[in-house]
This record gives C-alpha cells, sequence and structure tokens, in this order.
C-alpha cells in the first residue's frame, strides 16, 4: 500500500472544505436569490474541481519514471491545470451574464443572514485550510500544493465580497449592489484563469527558470577551479521536479576519469543549493563550442562566467 504524504493529505484536506463549502453555499444560493452568493457557489465548485485536479496531480506527479516516462509524471499538474483554466472561464461568463440580467430586471435578493452565515463559514474554514498548506508547503516545497494555497487566498476576498453585496443590497438599499459584485467576482475569476493558463503553459512549454535563479545556478557550478567555462545552459520544470543539462570546458589533458571526478563534484555542490533537481554535464575540451549544433550564438556567450 503506497504512503499517504504530506502532500496528498493537504490536498485531500483542500477537497474536504470545498466539498463541505460547496452544500452550504448551494442552500444559501437557493434561499437568498444571490447573484454574488452564485458568484461564490460556483467558485466553490470550481475549488472542489481545482482540489480534486491537484489531488490527481500531485498522485499522478508523484509516480516514479518508468519505461514510457523517463522524465517522470511532473507535467501531470500543468494538465490538470489547464482543465481547471476552462472551467473557470466557462463559470465566469455564466456567472457575468447572470449579473446583467438581474441588473436589467431590477430582481431584489431575500433572506441575506443566511448568505452572510455561510460566507463567515467558509471565511473560518478558508482560512484553516490556508494554515495547514502553508505549514506543507514549508516541509515539501510542492508547486501544487502552493497553486491551491493561492487559489483559496482568493477565497478570503471573494466571501468577503458576498458579505459586502448582501449588506448593501439589503440593508443599504443599493438594489444594484449584488449584481455589480457579481460582476466583479466574474472578472476576479477570468483573471485568475489567465493566471493559471499562463504558468501551466510555460511549463507545458519547458520555459526556462527566472533568470535570477539561473545566474544562481551558474554562480556555484562555476566555482569548481578545475572548470574553464559553462555553456549550453538549459532549464525546465515538471511539476515539482527541476530539470537541467549544461555543458563545460575542462584541460583538453584531463582523463575520461578525471573529469568524472570533477563533474561529480559539482553535482555535489549543485545539490545542496538545488535538492532534488536533476542534472546532466556533458564536459568539453576548454574552447570547443557547439554553437550551430545546440544554442545560437546569443544564447551561448552569456553563460561563461
Amino acid at each position: 500500500m503506497s504512503r499517504v504524504t504530506p502532500n496528498l493529505r493537504a490536498a485531500l484536506a483542500s477537497v474536504g472544505v470545498a466539498l463541505s463549502l460547496l452544500m452550504l453555499k448551494a442552500y444559501a444560493a437557493w434561499i437568498t436569490g444571490s447573484v454574488a452568493m452564485l458568484g461564490s457557489l460556483a467558485d466553490t465548485g470550481l475549488d472542489l474541481v481545482a482540489s480534486l485536479g491537484t489531488l490527481w496531480g500531485v498522485h499522478v506527479a508523484s509516480a516514479p519514471p518508468d519505461r514510457q516516462h523517463r522524465f517522470g509524471h511532473g507535467k501531470a499538474e500543468a494538465i490538470a491545470a489547464l482543465f481547471q483554466v476552462v472551467l473557470i472561464a466557462v463559470s465566469a461568463i455564466g456567472i457575468a451574464a447572470r449579473a446583467i440580467s438581474r441588473l436589467l430586471s431590477g430582481e431584489t435578493t431575500a433572506n441575506a443572514e443566511y448568505g452572510i452565515g455561510v460566507s463567515i463559514v467558509a471565511l473560518v474554514l478558508t482560512l484553516g485550510l490556508l494554515s495547514y498548506q502553508r505549514r506543507v508547503i514549508a516541509r515539501t516545497g510542492s508547486i501544487a500544493i502552493r497553486a491551491d494555497n493561492v487559489h483559496y487566498q482568493s477565497d478570503l476576498l471573494l466571501n468577503g465580497s458576498v458579505i459586502a453585496a448582501l449588506v448593501l443590497d439589503q440593508h443599504a438599499g443599493l438594489a444594484g449592489a449584488d449584481p455589480l459584485f457579481g460582476i466583479g467576482i466574474a472578472a476576479w475569476l477570468l483573471w485568475g484563469a489567465w493566471r493559471a493558463s499562463s504558468a501551466a503553459i510555460d511549463q507545458l512549454m519547458d520555459k526556462e527558470w527566472p533568470e535570477e535563479k539561473r545566474r544562481a545556478f551558474i554562480a556555484i557550478a562555476s566555482q569548481h577551479p578545475e572548470l574553464k567555462g559553462i555553456h549550453d545552459l538549459r532549464t525546465r520544470t515538471s511539476g515539482s521536479h527541476d530539470f537541467v543539462q549544461f555543458h563545460v570546458w575542462v584541460d583538453p589533458r584531463m582523463t575520461v576519469a578525471e573529469a568524472h571526478r570533477v563533474m561529480d563534484e559539482v553535482e555535489a555542490r549543485l545539490a545542496v543549493a538545488f535538492p532534488g533537481t536533476e542534472i546532466l554535464i556533458h564536459p568539453d575540451p576548454e574552447g570547443h563550442s557547439d554553437v550551430g549544433k545546440t544554442l545560437p550564438r546569443e544564447l551561448v556567450e552569456r553563460e561563461v562566467p
């Protein structure tokens, strides 16, 4: 039987919270008729799907490499994210359409106390989940759980907006407040979908690490006294796994065994600063260049210390 990891426990907790809130908000949306609450219900439904996607992604991404997937299964997280993005975008458009219809018809909400009560419960449960997720992130560094944590942070603002919409609509007499907040929530969801899609596409397209992280990697790698230069650095991320490959220049008079020793020492230093990163180093005799075979010159020269 496979071990339940902290990441899996955090993902299961996320599913449990989303399922509980979905039932509460469905009742509140039905009894109040609030577009803002409907938007919050839709967001919670998407939270549930997103949490299930995170659970699936964490589970699949944690599987070790096999004969068909030599680089592992980390991109399962990005695939799940893109699926979530489609659902978020469709729901946001539906909420905006409903809100505009409410503005034109002049319908009002009812029983605001139910919606406010449910939103307060949602705030408390979300705060508890965020606290637990932060502990797991600090322990494991999981990208999937970190993304889920960011998503649930937005729920704090969302639930606060529902409370404000209901108070303004029923107790302050501002009849258009609820649908206007509904439109705002739809816009927020679309913005979140855009951010999520950008991150997922970057990973699927093997986008390079941020420049600061690349420079830190090069700085450590180039500290070895027997290295004459570094070039053809390539980096990418798949799920929570990082991959790096690069060429180094060494003394042409080195034996294969001596060059291998240097590579092992460089990898050992990098493993301390970048734990869990899969590193592939190719030694070249000093001055040798693969320009035209690997990377264009403008991408090669800047890596040389």
